[in-house]
C-alpha cells in the first residue's frame, strides 16, 4: 500500500501530482491511499515518493478534469480513490464517462451535483454582519456551515462580489478571508467566533418584512431551498415564523370577506361595451363556423364600415390601451376570400391598415407573383389591436394569448358574416385558430382546401413574417416559392381575384 499526502481536504492540485506519480509507477487504484496533512498516516502503508519519468503517463478527455475538481471537494473519505480509480480505468475504457449505466459513473454524477448544490447553499445563504478590525478598518464577518469541502473552490465567487470590501466567512473546516487584494485561507473557526449581529441587521429585517408576500408563501417549497440547518445564519430567519402565521391569518381573513360581486373592474368594462356596440348582452351575435347567427340583435352593424367605426372605440380587452387605434380589416364589402393575419404590427398599428410593414410586402409580392389582384380581396386580422413587449424605444411584436383571440374573435365572425367570402385564407396558426376556434397546426394542415360550409372554404398557409424570421437566405427563398404557390391555388380557387390589365 501507497500513501500519498495532501495539503488540505479539497487539495485538486496536489491530488493530481499523486496521481500521475502513483500511474507513472503503475499503482492500481486498490493500492493507493491519500491522507490530508495531519489527518494521520496508515503506518503499514509506504509513503509514495517520486514520479517515474519514464513511467506512462495518463490521458484522460478534458470534462474528467473539471469533474475531479468537484470530486476532491465531497465530504466522502475515500473521494480520493474513487476520483484516481475513475482515471485509471479511463486509460482503457476511454467512453466511459458517456456509460450513464456504469456505477462509478452515476456516483460521480450524484457527488459532482451534491458539490455543486453545496456551493449554491454558500452563495445564497452566508449573511456578512460588520464588525471594527484592530485597525479600525470596517471588516465583514459571516458563518456557514457547508456540507463538503468547498470553500476554496466556491471564495473566488465572493471576491468577485464583494471586490471592495474586506470580508473572512468562517466555516469549522476552512477559513477563507479577501483583504482587498489577496486571498487566503485558515483553519476552521468555530461558531462562537462570528459576531450575532450589526447596525445595519435592524434596517434589513424592516425591509424583509415589508417585502414578504404571503400570496406566495409556499412553506414546503421554501424549506426545500433553504433547509433549517442555514437558518440560524441568516437574520430574516427569525421572521419567517411570525410572518408565516399572520399571512395564514391574512388568507383566511381574504376568503371569509371574500366579494360576492363583480369587481368594479369588470363592471366598467362590460358598460364600456356595450356602449360602444349600442346593444345590450343579448343582443350579441352568437356566429357558429357554420355561418348562421343564433341571435342577430338589432343594433349589430350593418356595413363594414358601420363595424369599422364601431371597433374604433373597442376596449374589450387590455390590448386597446397601449395600441396607437384599432386596426380594422380592409377591402370590398364583396370580396369573394377574406386574408386573415394574426395582428397589425408596428407600422399597421400607426398607420390604421393591416399588412402594410415588411410582412404586408411579402405578401403583396407573392400576390403580385400569382397574378392575384389585392384590391379584390378583403384583408383583416384574428387580433385588431398591436400587442407588444417595449424594449427601449422599439416596439417587439408580442403573441397574442387565448383569451385575447377569443374576445377578438367576436369582431372577424362579424367581418366574415357581412363579407360573406367564398374562400377564408389563414394567414398563419394564430389565424387558423381564430377562424376554427380551435388549434392548427401549419404541418399538418398546410395547402389543403376544406370546406367550413357548403358555400366558403378555408385554407392554411405561412404568415408573411414567419418567411423573414428564416435565419438564411435559401431557406426564405423556398419558403417564399411555396408562398407564391398557395397563392396560386387561391387564384384557382377563387379566379375572379385575377389582375386585369
Amino acid at each position: 500500500m501507497y500513501t500519498a499526502e495532501l495539503v488540505f481536504p479539497a487539495d485538486f492540485d496536489g491530488w493530481r501530482d499523486a496521481a500521475r506519480a502513483a500511474f507513472s509507477n503503475s499503482i492500481p487504484p486498490e493500492q493507493i491511499a491519500f491522507t490530508v496533512s495531519g489527518e494521520g498516516v496508515n503506518l503499514f502503508s509506504e509513503p509514495l515518493t517520486h514520479r517515474d519519468p519514464d513511467g506512462p503517463q495518463p490521458t484522460v478527455p478534458r470534462r474528467f478534469v473539471d469533474l475531479a475538481r468537484k470530486l476532491v471537494c465531497h465530504a466522502d473519505e475515500d473521494r480520493f480513490v474513487f476520483a484516481y480509480r475513475l482515471l485509471w480505468r479511463l486509460q482503457t475504457e476511454k467512453r466511459l464517462l458517456d456509460i450513464a449505466s456504469d456505477a462509478d459513473v452515476i456516483r460521480a454524477g450524484e457527488m459532482e451535483k451534491a458539490v455543486r448544490r453545496d456551493s449554491h447553499k454558500m452563495k445564497a445563504f452566508v449573511r456578512f454582519r460588520e464588525i471594527e478590525s484592530e485597525a479600525g478598518d470596517k471588516h465583514y464577518v459571516a458563518w456557514f456551515e457547508p456540507f463538503h469541502h468547498i470553500v476554496e473552490a466556491t471564495a473566488p465567487f465572493f471576491v468577485r462580489r464583494f471586490t471592495g470590501m474586506n470580508w473572512t466567512i468562517l466555516t469549522p473546516r476552512r477559513t477563507a478571508s479577501w483583504d482587498g487584494a489577496d486571498l487566503s485561507f485558515l483553519p476552521g473557526a468555530s461558531r462562537d467566533m462570528a459576531p450575532s449581529g450589526d447596525d445595519m441587521e435592524d434596517l434589513w429585517l424592516t425591509y424583509y418584512a415589508s417585502i414578504f408576500n404571503p400570496a406566495r408563501l409556499k412553506v414546503k417549497a421554501m424549506q426545500a431551498e433553504m433547509p433549517k440547518k442555514y437558518w440560524a445564519n441568516m437574520p430574516e430567519t427569525a421572521l419567517v415564523k411570525p410572518l408565516v402565521a399572520g399571512a395564514e391569518a391574512a388568507q383566511r381573513r381574504m376568503i371569509e370577506t371574500a366579494p360576492s360581486l363583480p369587481s368594479l373592474r369588470h363592471e366598467k368594462m362590460t358598460e364600456r361595451r356595450e356602449a360602444v356596440m349600442g346593444l345590450d348582452s343579448a343582443d350579441e351575435p352568437m356566429l357558429g363556423l357554420d355561418g348562421d347567427e343564433a341571435n342577430t340583435g338589432s343594433n349589430l352593424p350593418k356595413t363594414i364600415e358601420d363595424a369599422r367605426r364601431a371597433a374604433a372605440s373597442c376596449q374589450a380587452c387590455p390590448l386597446w390601451e397601449p395600441a396607437t387605434q384599432t386596426v380594422f380589416g380592409k377591402g370590398p364589402e364583396d370580396a369573394p376570400v377574406i386574408f386573415v393575419g394574426e395582428q397589425p404590427g408596428d407600422q399597421e398599428d400607426i398607420a390604421g391598415e393591416p399588412f402594410v410593414g415588411p410582412a404586408g410586402k411579402v405578401f403583396d409580392e407573392a400576390l403580385l407573383s400569382a397574378g392575384v389582384d389585392r384590391k379584390q380581396a378583403y384583408v383583416t386580422n384574428a387580433v385588431k389591436h398591436f400587442k407588444f413587449t417595449p424594449r427601449g424605444k422599439r416596439r417587439i411584436h408580442a403573441k397574442p394569448n387565448m383569451g385575447e383571440i377569443k374576445t377578438c374573435r367576436w369582431w372577424l365572425d362579424l367581418e366574415r358574416e357581412l363579407v360573406k367570402p367564398k374562400l377564408i385564407v389563414a394567414l398563419g396558426a394564430t389565424a387558423a385558430q381564430a377562424v376554427l376556434g380551435k388549434t392548427v397546426t401549419i404541418r399538418d394542415s398546410r395547402s389543403k382546401l376544406i370546406n367550413l360550409t357548403d358555400e366558403i372554404r378555408f385554407l392554411v398557409t405561412v404568415h408573411p413574417s414567419y418567411i423573414l424570421r428564416l435565419p438564411d437566405a435559401a431557406a426564405q427563398e423556398r419558403e417564399r416559392q411555396a408562398f407564391r404557390a398557395d397563392m396560386g391555388l387561391v387564384l384557382k380557387t377563387v379566379p375572379e381575384l385575377a389582375l386585369t390589365n
